[in-house]
This record gives structure tokens, C-alpha cells and sequence, in this order.
């Protein structure tokens, strides 16, 4: 084949190579989908550093070729996705061996059927059907996954594993197979390196055990947090209904003396003053949820302090199949996000926060309005973070974004006079509670 054209294949099997391999990291740890333009950014730098490398007299198959390329997707994934760096180099490293282990095995077998050792040489014709065959697998695999909208990271991770499997037993046959022009010691190579890629997955998977039962330990220390105070706000609750109680012949005895003596001004300062610890306690919001229950009360008292005026309508439907750690995610960062651009309005008689969460059938939409002092930056239809440090901030709303998208949902965003609006929306079922 000319040179250009394998160039030309091996630049556009690095993209391939390079999409997929973000694409398992998105479904793997669902944090932010990335932009467009940097999607086009990191398949570009991918074709030329397959380019760069061939030019350079690596093979494609060689270990600072793959290592190249798989420091390149952390990078990416790094910076578009901000998946952690240390988990994005451990999947990109086996996922790079992976494909390069099929490679080998499709290109084997075929030598093995049609006793021509042509396939096991890249700049080949027959060597680029075989890279073909694998990357248009490989093309079919990623659009099987970006059609699964509902896919949880267990089960992206449980598809990724059959490959690794079957690759493990096809080495182990074809050890027992003569394979045209394949030097011996090559062949010991790929089983060792199918031994390290089952073992790799055997530790992602204890990896991710580990990290749920954590996640558990958590929400379950939470969970216990959560009743003690609402226990505690109760039996505030209780003790100021029931000394309410006991002096209630007092007070109406002191109301009568203000009223016989007209003293309307007194006695109505005297209710008012009756009525403050009862309505201090009331106007918490209780739907049954502790999560909803905390976030809102616990934003609406950041709200108070911050001289917010923050007005909940609270409709949350009970025992659904909505995770707690993805409320989190939706309510929580609208909340934060109201929060300071609300706090940031000079003037404390316009700061406003507007929660209104409805349900209808088995649609749940989250609505939160706030005003706001600052400009909006908006770029490419997408809302950006007007802080100094864009590195560490912006996730909010992305982060939200993903979460309303495991529902099948979506978040939009719009701001106009001097006020944002942001709503999502999520489907649920309904989920049976045993007694």
C-alpha cells in the first residue's frame, strides 16, 4: 500500500480508537458530557499522533505507540470529562491492549484459515482489513453503547468484560494452533498479556465494589443524620405546641385584659409574638423525603442568613425509583447555584429564590428560579461559569445535566430581566416498599 494511504487508515483508526475509549470512560464515570468542538479537538490530536508516531517508526502494535496514545485519552478524559486521572489511565492502558489483543487474535486466526502469514503485517492489504475488521467492530460497539440511554456503569461494565473473556480463551486455543510466520515467543507474550487484562478486570471490579459499598456506608451515615434531626425539629416542635398549651389559659386571659382595655396595638404585638416560634418551626418543608427535606431546609436556612428570600412549593411524589445521590446532584447544585448568584444582588429586598417541584404522572419537574446581579456568559448554547477558577468550578449544572439524563429527563437553562430560570425534568417508577 502507498504511504499515504496507510497513513491516511492509521490516523483514522486512531480516532476510532480514541472515541471509544472516551465514550467507555463517559458510561464507566458519568460526571460531564464533554463539548463538541473539544470532542473534535481530541480526534484530531488523536489522528495526528498516530501520524506523528508511524512517521517516527514506531509499529502500530509496539508498547510506546499504544502508551502514546493512551496518555493522550487520559489527557482528554481528564480535562473534557473530569474523570479521575488515575482511573482513566488504568482503563485506557488494558482498554489499549484489548483492542490491540483482538487485533492480533483476528489476524492469527485468519492465517491460520487461509495459511497466508500477509494478515499479521499492518502495511498490508490484508494486514488493513484486519485492523478494519476490529476498529468497525469497535464502531459498532460505541454506537450500540450511545443508543443506551438508560445504561447504568455496571452494566457498560459487564459488557466490556465479555470481550476480555473471549479474548482470553481464544488466546489459549490458538496456543495450541501453527500459525503461519508468527515467531514463537510472540505468541507467549499475548497469553501473558491476556492474563494481565483478564486480572485487570478482576481488579476494576473489586475496585468498584469497594467504592459502592463506601458510597452505602455514606448515604447511610446520612440517612442517619437526616432522621436525628428531623427527630430533633419535631420534639422542638412538640415542646413549643405543648407550653403553648399549658400557658394558653394565661394568654388568653392577658389578650382579654388588652382587648377590655382596647389596647388593639399591644394585643396584636402580643399575638405576633405567640405566633414567631410557631412559624419559625412550620415553615420547614416536610414531604417525607429525607433528602428533599434536608436540602431544602438546609439551603433555605443558608438563604435567611444570607438575606434571601427563598419561597419553596414542594410536591415530591414518595417511593420512586430516583436515586438519593442523583437528587443530590439535580437540587443540590441548582440550589448552590441560586444561592450565590442571588447573594451577589446589591440590593437585599431583590434577592430572590423561587423553588417550585411538581409532579405529573410519572414526570417530576424541578424548577428553581433566582435573580441575579452578574451577566450570563453563554457559549456555544451552553452557560459558562463566570468564576476565576474555571478548573474547579462549572461542574454544577453538568453534573446536574447528567443526573437528569440516567431519567431519561434534561435540564434547560434561561435567564431574562434579572432573572435565571433552570428546570428539569425526569421520568420515574414507582417503586414497592416492603412492609
Amino acid at each position: 500500500m502507498t504511504n499515504w494511504i496507510l497513513l491516511a487508515s492509521q490516523a483514522a483508526a486512531g480516532c476510532v480508537r480514541t472515541a471509544v475509549c472516551l465514550l467507555l470512560l463517559f458510561r464507566l464515570f458519568p460526571l460531564g458530557r464533554p463539548e463538541k468542538k473539544n470532542i473534535i479537538t481530541a480526534l484530531a490530536g488523536a489522528a495526528a499522533l498516530s501520524v506523528f508516531l508511524s512517521l517516527t517508526g514506531f509499529p502500530r502494535q509496539d508498547l510506546y505507540f499504544r502508551g502514546a496514545e493512551a496518555l493522550w485519552i487520559v489527557f482528554c478524559a481528564v480535562r473534557l470529562q473530569g474523570t479521575d486521572a488515575r482511573m482513566s489511565l488504568f482503563v485506557s492502558i488494558y482498554y489499549e491492549i484489548a483492542v490491540a489483543l483482538w487485533q492480533f487474535l483476528s489476524a492469527a486466526w485468519l492465517c491460520i484459515l487461509l495459511q497466508t502469514p500477509a494478515f499479521l503485517a499492518d502495511e498490508t492489504g490484508r494486514g488493513q482489513l484486519v485492523v478494519w475488521l476490529v476498529h468497525g467492530l469497535l464502531t459498532a460497539f460505541a454506537l450500540y453503547l450511545s443508543r443506551q440511554q438508560k445504561e447504568k456503569p455496571a452494566d457498560t461494565f459487564r459488557l466490556i468484560s465479555l470481550p476480555v473473556l473471549a479474548g482470553f480463551l481464544a488466546v489459549i486455543l490458538l496456543s495450541g494452533q501453527t500459525v503461519p510466520g508468527l515467531p514463537p515467543d510472540t505468541l507467549d507474550t499475548w497469553i501473558i498479556l491476556a492474563v494481565v487484562l483478564l486480572m485487570s478486570v478482576l481488579v476494576f471490579y473489586t475496585h468498584r465494589q469497594y467504592e459502592t459499598e463506601k458510597e452505602l456506608a455514606r448515604l447511610k451515615s446520612e440517612q442517619a443524620g437526616l432522621l436525628e434531626r428531623d427527630y430533633t425539629a419535631l420534639n422542638a416542635v412538640y415542646t413549643v405546641n405543648a407550653k403553648l398549651f399549658h400557658d394558653l389559659h394565661n394568654h388568653i386571659g392577658v389578650l382579654q385584659q388588652l382587648l377590655a382595655h382596647r389596647k388593639t396595638e399591644q394585643a396584636l404585638q402580643y399575638l405576633q409574638e405567640l405566633q414567631a416560634p410557631v412559624q419559625e418551626m412550620t415553615a420547614a418543608v416536610w414531604t417525607g423525603d429525607e433528602t428533599i427535606d434536608y436540602l431544602i431546609n438546609s439551603k433555605a436556612a443558608r438563604a435567611k442568613a444570607g438575606r434571601i428570600d427563598m419561597q419553596a412549593h414542594v410536591e415530591f411524589p414518595r417511593h420512586t425509583d430516583i436515586r438519593s445521590a442523583d437528587l443530590c446532584a439535580i437540587l443540590g447544585n441548582l440550589l448552590d447555584n441560586a444561592l450565590e448568584a442571588a447573594g451577589k444582588v446589591p440590593e437585599a429586598e431583590k434577592r430572590l429564590i423561587r423553588l417550585t417541584i411538581r409532579r405529573i404522572n410519572q414526570l417530576l419537574i424541578i424548577k428553581v428560579e433566582n435573580t441575579f446581579a452578574a451577566p450570563l456568559i453563554e457559549k456555544e448554547g451552553v452557560l459558562q461559569t463566570t468564576k476565576a477558577d474555571k478548573g474547579l468550578h462549572g461542574w454544577g449544572l453538568k453534573s446536574a445535566r447528567t443526573a437528569a439524563e440516567k431519567y431519561n429527563g434534561c435540564l434547560q437553562t434561561s435567564g431574562a430581566d434579572n432573572l435565571f430560570r433552570a428546570v428539569a425534568t425526569l421520568s420515574y417508577q414507582g417503586v414497592s416498599v416492603e412492609s
